[in-house]
């Protein structure tokens, strides 16, 4: 049902005819563990996804059975950051995927996690800042940070200790420990636990569901929901969205025309509402 639309040289991007947008990390031989390069391609697919008028939902998944995402490839751990170029350790490593977690957040259309096998360390993050998370019942989930000499004190902490809780959130940073897909599916992490067999088919069952629905009002919702976490910026977003529908309007379009038609704007014909 998939048609790639880009293949790049970590991820591969997939649209379906009924809207459904597929972005797939391509490095099992590493249990898909992202690099710069990794998170980079991700951020542009779903960069296109969001401009994609015949997408109303997002996927992120990994290759294979495996894993969904192991975190950040160590090979390219830099003293400052992830590398661009291993070949360089002196360059200024950075940590592309705090600007792809609120990329995620920030984007006006659903994205669900697709997870079969290991969603470890920064690749649980990733699922956790995702709308929906599907999960087949091969999934292993939990954070690595302290066991490796890293840790991720934003969503990672905080999103986190919303999902599941601030004793259970400590106990999965603390501890270090796997949890297998009931365990997570009990503590609030997932939204649901399918044979691996039925994993694609019952995420696509859950993105149609939502195709189903208004898109301005999914919009706004994922916008309601994260604007608190996002303060000022969140309120801003959720503001601009408002305003979107807004431009719809008669009442604004009544503004629009008169200033184009240089008259004074009639806006006494619109109710005043309580």
């Amino acid at each position: 049902m998939w048609s790639v639309v880009e293949r790049y040289e970590d991820v591969e991007y997939a649209r379906s005819a009924d809207g459904i947008a597929k972005i797939t990390i391509c490095r099992p031989e590493v249990h898909n563990a992202f690099r710069p390069q990794t998170l980079m391609e991700i951020s542009a697919a779903l960069t296109a996804a969001r401009e994609d008028p015949s997408v109303g939902v997002i996927v992120l998944t990994g290759q294979g059975d495996k894993a969904f995402c192991s975190g950040g490839d160590q090979r390219v751990r830099g003293d400052t950051g992830y590398l661009t170029d291993p070949d360089r350790p002196d360059q200024v490593g950075r940590f592309h995927v705090t600007d792809l977690q609120v990329q995620i957040r920030r984007l006006p259309k659903p994205v669900v996690a697709m997870v079969a096998g290991y969603a470890i360390g920064g690749g649980h993050v990733l699922q956790v800042v995702c709308d929906l998370t599907i999960a087949a019942d091969n999934a292993r989930l939990g954070q690595v940070g302290p066991r490796v000499g890293s840790f991720d004190g934003g969503f990672g902490a905080g999103l986190l200790a919303d999902l599941v809780g601030q004793r259970k959130a400590k106990e999965i940073w603390f501890l270090c420990r796997q949890y297998d897909a009931q365990q997570a599916l009990d503590m609030g992490l997932v939204n649901t636990v399918v044979p691996l067999a039925d994993l694609e088919a019952e995420t696509v069952q859950w993105c149609r569901e939502m195709l189903a629905l208004s898109p301005m009002a999914l919009r706004l919702m994922k916008a309601s929901f994260h604007a608190a976490e996002d303060g000022l910026a969140g309120i801003q977003q959720l503001a601009h969205d408002t305003n979107l529908l807004f431009y719809a309007s008669d009442e604004a379009k009544e503004g629009r025309e008169a200033f184009k038609a240089k008259r004074t704007p009639d806006f006494g014909k619109f109710p005043r509402r309580p």
